[in-house]
């Protein structure tokens, strides 16, 4: 079963592409959803990152606090949305 990722404080012009590359180095991405404004299409620093169970545990202790194109990232398992 997938794992929901929430990945915060990204730099405003990363791409999915891109926060793929840095998850895939601890296994396999199912999706990457990066969050933009409804009104400008910009992004607003954050997204979601879907993973198997196991991988998404190693890949939130290995990544987060690292920093990614001079942010410091926060990455924790994403809440259910109510």
């Amino acid at each position: 079963m997938a794992t929901s990722i929430y990945v915060g404080n990204l730099a405003f012009d990363t791409t999915e592409s891109e926060v793929s590359d840095l998850f895939t180095q601890h296994g396999k991405v199912e999706s990457v959803k990066l969050i933009t404004d409804r009104n400008t299409g910009r992004s607003r620093g954050f997204g979601f990152v879907e993973m198997e169970a196991n991988e998404a545990t190693a890949a939130i202790e290995a990544l987060n606090g690292q920093e990614f194109k001079g942010r410091t990232l926060r990455i924790n398992e994403a809440r259910p949305r109510r």
